[in-house]
Order: structure tokens, then sequence, then C-alpha cells
């Protein structure tokens, strides 16, 4: 495969640049990969590359600065455009957010549940539709429970506190009214059997 290359002279090469980091570094190159690519370059990485694009990959992740650093220009131009490609394809997972991760798991769950409401095993239908009803966009089933907060001055507490030990220390006893009951008046000893009793 031939390549025909027209420099383009006069383009300065900034030299503050210190390093380049390794994730930017392998975005970039995996772009001018696939450029490659469209032009006929075979991009299907073999043993050595994948063991590059790991190394790469783990060195990276135990400390981004200085695999930056040890990946310079000298470096990432021994490279393969396949070690290129597999290094940005690990590096951006790598780099998803767990968040994002999280979605796809709860689109994927939430996925596999419907497809078990048409199960023939009316327990694992149930089930799943359950499960369903208990995901927190559905809240079918979710408890709810409501907690009213009134706030009150401090002064209004302590009223109110007093009040209350005033009630327990000096409790106030109201009479009550008695209740006449109409009806015929009966003699208790009489009914007992204790009239006609010696009383020694």
């Amino acid at each position: 495969m031939t390549f025909m290359l027209e420099p383009e002279l006069g383009v300065p090469v900034p030299t503050d640049i210190k390093h380049m980091d390794l994730a930017k570094r392998a975005a970039v190159a995996f772009a001018s990969a696939i450029a490659l690519e469209e032009h006929g370059a075979d991009l299907t990485p073999n043993a050595e590359d994948k063991d590059v694009a790991a190394q790469l990959a783990m060195s990276y992740a135990e400390d981004p600065e200085k695999a930056s650093k040890k990946t310079n220009n000298a470096r990432t131009a021994k490279m393969t455009p396949a070690s290129l490609v597999l290094t940005n394809n690990i590096l951006t997972e790598f780099g998803q957010s767990v968040a994002t991760s999280a979605v796809h798991i709860r689109h994927l769950v939430t996925n596999k549940l419907i497809l078990e409401t048409e199960n023939p095993d009316p327990r694992t239908r149930i089930r799943a539709l359950e499960l369903l009803g208990k995901i927190s966009d559905v809240s079918l089933f979710a408890e709810k429970s409501e907690i009213t907060v009134t706030h009150q001055s401090t002064d209004d507490l302590r009223a109110k506190l007093r009040g209350k030990l005033e009630k327990l220390v000096n409790p106030a006893y109201e009479a009550e009214d008695a209740i006449i009951v109409d009806g015929e008046v009966i003699d208790v000893d009489a009914e007992l059997g204790l009239v006609n009793e010696n009383p020694a």
C-alpha cells in the first residue's frame, strides 16, 4: 500500500508541550487510523497489538500522568494502527462514567423483566410484574410515608413542656356529676340471705 503525502511547510511545531494525555493521544491516533483504513489499511489486531494495548491501558489505569509521559511521539510512532485503535477502544470503555454504565444495566434489567412478563409460568410472570412495579420510575408498590415538620420557637416549646410537666405534677381532678339510675330499691342483705343470721 503506497500513500502519496504532501507535507505542509511552514507549520510551527510547539516545543512547550511536555506531554499529551494518553486517552487524548489514543483518540487522535484512532481518528488517523480510521482515515488510513478508508484508504486500505488493515486494522485487524494480532497478539502483539493486543498485548501493547493491554499494557498501555493497565499503566494508564495505575497512573494516568506517568503513562501519558511515557507514551511520547517517538513511542506512538512505533505502534501499529491496530494497537492504537485497540488502545483507544479500551480507554474509551475504561473512561465511561459509572452513571452511564448503571443506566445501561438498568435498561438491560428492565427490558429483561418486560420479556419475562410473557413467561408461560405464572409465578415468573407475577414476579417480573412485581419487580417492574418496584422500579423507582414506576413506584407502583412503593411505600410512602409523609412527615410533617412544624417549626416552633424555643419559647413556645418551653411553654408547652412546662404546661405538660405541671399537669403531671399537679393533676387536676374534676368531680363528675353523679349518675342517678331510676329503678326499684332492693335490700342487699335480704338478697344475700343475711337477714336471719345471728349477729353473734
